[in-house]
């Protein structure tokens, strides 16, 4: 299957961005490169595909699975190396679940199915780049209070 982009300069350091989706996106470099900050860094989009890839892949498990799951989240800190090309060589993801009763056992399963065997972007990023996925529960306390 064949993907297709283009990426048009719009001057200075701007690009615009077509997505096989129809919805486009801006490039641009920080204002200490040359750019005035109105778009995405590229480097910075990567880390974005990463976590929407297996986000999608775990909110359709969620889904298939049934669980009942109030946020969650995924936060991802990368380091990036000194020397050019700059790569990501480290990347750490935290998979955040809110809720008042969470399956823990089902959603470690779920983002071990992302991880491990569907999302595409995870499997690029191995190519490049050492993984630490930690998963992070966030059970909701409900007081009670007795009635009188």
């Amino acid at each position: 299957m064949a993907v297709q982009v283009t990426t048009t300069w719009l001057g200075d350091m701007r690009f615009e961005s077509t997505n096989p989706s129809g919805h486009n996106l801006f490039i641009d470099a920080g204002e200490e490169n040359g750019g005035k900050g109105e778009g995405y860094r590229p480097k910075a989009l990567m880390l974005s595909a990463l976590a929407g890839c297996s986000g999608l892949d775990v909110a359709s498990l969620i889904k298939k699975m049934k669980l009942t799951v109030e946020d969650f989240k995924i936060e991802i800190e990368a380091n990036l190396t000194e020397e050019h090309p700059k790569i990501y060589d480290k990347v750490v993801m935290h998979f955040h679940f809110h809720g008042d009763a969470l399956n823990e056992k089902k959603l470690q399963k779920a983002v071990d199915l992302s991880v491990e065997k569907y999302c595409g972007v995870m499997e690029m990023f191995r190519q490049f780049a050492e993984l630490d996925i930690q998963i992070h529960f966030h059970i909701n306390k409900v007081d009670f209070f007795p009635v009188k």
